[in-house]
């Protein structure tokens, strides 16, 4: 029960992941991530181009203010200064320079007369010479060359963009020409970057619900889109299951409604195909069951004549008894063929009954041998009080086919192991058939079941009529049973009959027994059958399956004991 309940747990998680993972492969998946990416694609790059240019707007313009503001200050605080003017008259141009409304700190540097180097700084605490970095010291110092007919300046001011301690700085330098000081200034572009922080929040907000908006539309678009695909999908599988009358509404004049069109097309030309097809296989299945019926009567007559001669062989010329040996071997074929035929057409027309009893599984093999002398060339064993409510008499022709054929192909001895399966909630009757031949070619194997079946052209002619396997098989599913051919490791053929416990009798468990003709054919006047008891019990067998380049034939077409064609 643990191991039973272990599986079951393994294959729901299992379900639930091929589940899962068809919903990430769908197509409505597909679409809504393919909207959604886009919509990010498209929204990111917006707003990060709307970002870039702001913050490029919002700092060149705070820079450009204060870069200007300095720039001017300074020049009119350095015309007004002496040539050599003392330190402390520096630190006060520098705290005047610092008083603007743009609020930045001030550092002015000048060479003295005495070669001493003056540095005043509007607020120490804030902005020192130490702070300006090298680079931008540099450049301020560097003079420029000019053309000689050009008025530029020797001199430019300078800027860069620093952070200390988490906050944006700009720094800008210039140098006064004629021998005037150097002057930096300090401005902080807090404000600026909170302006900017915010605008990035702003975005990020607007690329979600955009993000978001674009979900719900690919939803809605692809729902729209989807709705005639499923309509299509189920109309489709109601088509597969049979339902040949099935169509869609045609609207629109888009590519679904062309591909509804389509549909409806090809489901009409395939309904009248079917019906074509299924027109000409009535006909062909009336033919056969006419064809067998009619052959019934001159087949029992010359079955009675062949009987006589067989008994008078003894005293006919030698030269002649091959001949009638012949002739009575090729009615007997001939007669079971119809027989087959006949079992055939009950199964087409789905007319073949079952009457049920208790079998011990068993028992009634050793008795499927017994009446047809297997029983030293057979090796029966496995469970021996298996019992099963089956039909004894076609679960004797399915014996029959599988052992005679395994005898036939394989040689002695055949082994016949019977054994009860219960995994899974199961509670089947299997029978295995196992043999010692050369075992069943691969191209072979799947057809060992068709009807008429030819391993190879180059044989035509067999010693069966090619449907006793065929036949044998329906009889499994009759009983809601199957059959199944596979070669063993050790080699050899392995056919192997599950049948279910408690097989539903197809026309009621409690019919009443058959006698001798009391199951008739589709026409009236048919004596005896296949069904009845006193039908032959043809034994089919693979013989192509056995490399032998055969088509399946009967091994011996065997009667059931005292039969005439038991020899």
């Amino acid at each position: 029960m643990t191991g039973g309940a272990t599986g079951s747990g393994t294959g729901g998680r299992l379900r639930r992941w091929r589940q899962g993972a068809l919903r990430l492969t769908s197509l409505r998946f597909r679409l809504v991530t393919v909207f959604a990416l886009v919509a990010l694609i498209a929204a990111v790059s917006v707003s990060g181009i709307a970002y870039w240019l702001t913050r490029d707007a919002v700092l060149t313009r705070s820079q450009n203010a204060a870069l200007n503001d300095f720039s001017t200050s300074l020049e009119q605080r350095a015309s007004s200064l002496p040539d050599q003017p003392p330190c402390h008259t520096l630190r006060s141009t520098a705290g005047e320079l610092a008083s603007t409304s743009q609020g930045y700190q001030v550092v002015l540097v000048m060479e003295m007369s005495d070669g001493s180097v003056c540095v005043a700084q509007s607020d120490p605490r804030t902005f020192t010479l130490e702070m300006v970095p090298d680079a931008l010291t540099e450049a301020v110092h560097t003079r420029r060359t000019a053309p000689a007919d050009a008025e530029a300046a020797p001199f430019h001011l300078y800027w860069q963009r620093i952070s200390m301690g988490g906050e944006p700085y700009l720094v800008g330098g210039a140098q006064v020409m004629g021998g005037g000081p150097t002057g930096y200034m300090l401005a902080t572009l807090g404000p600026e970057q909170d302006d900017l922080d915010s605008l990035a929040w702003s975005l990020g907000i607007a690329t979600a619900l955009a993000l978001l908006g674009s979900v719900v539309l690919a939803q809605t678009a692809a729902t729209t889109v989807l709705r005639p695909v499923q309509r299509l999908n189920s109309a489709a599988r109601r088509l597969g299951d049979g339902e040949l009358s099935t169509r869609l509404e045609e609207r629109g004049a888009d590519e679904l409604a062309e591909l509804t069109r389509t549909f409806n097309r090809t489901a009409a030309a395939l309904e009248e195909r079917v019906a074509d097809l299924r027109a000409r296989e009535a006909a062909s299945r009336r033919f056969v069951a006419d064809m067998s019926h009619e052959l019934r009567t001159p087949m029992t007559a010359i079955t009675a004549v062949t009987d006589v001669l067989e008994d008078e062989v003894d005293s006919l010329d030698p030269m002649i008894a091959p001949a009638v040996q012949l002739v009575v071997s090729e009615t007997r074929r001939l007669n079971v063929l119809v027989e087959n035929l006949m079992e055939v057409t009950r199964f087409d027309a789905g007319t073949a009954r079952m009457v049920l009893d208790d079998v011990n599984i068993v028992d009634q093999i050793t008795a499927c041998l017994d009446d047809r002398a297997w029983l030293d060339a057979v090796q029966v064993s496995g469970e021996r009080d298996v019992v099963a409510r089956l039909d004894p008499r076609r679960l004797d022709v399915v014996l029959a086919n599988l052992i005679g054929n395994a005898l036939k192909h394989g040689g002695s001895p055949v082994r016949v192991t019977v054994f009860e399966d219960r995994a899974e909630g199961r509670d089947d009757v299997v029978i295995a058939v196992a043999d010692n031949g050369p075992g069943i070619p691969a191209e072979v194997l799947p057809h060992v079941f068709d009807r008429f079946y030819k391993a190879s052209a180059s044989r035509p002619r067999s010693e069966g009529s090619g449907l006793g396997l065929s036949i044998a098989l329906e009889n499994a599913h009759l009983h809601g049973g199957e059959i199944t051919a596979h070669n063993a490791p050790e080699g050899g053929a392995v056919f192997t009959l599950r049948l279910p416990r408690q097989a539903a009798a197809r026309t009621g468990e409690h019919a009443p027994e058959r006698q001798a003709g009391t199951e008739r054919d589709s026409r009236a006047g048919d004596p005896g059958g296949p069904d009845s008891p006193d039908s032959p019990d043809a034994s089919e067998d693979a013989g192509a399956a056995h490399a032998r380049g055969d088509r399946p034939a009967d091994p011996a077409d065997t009667a059931p004991a005292g039969g005439k064609g038991e020899r």
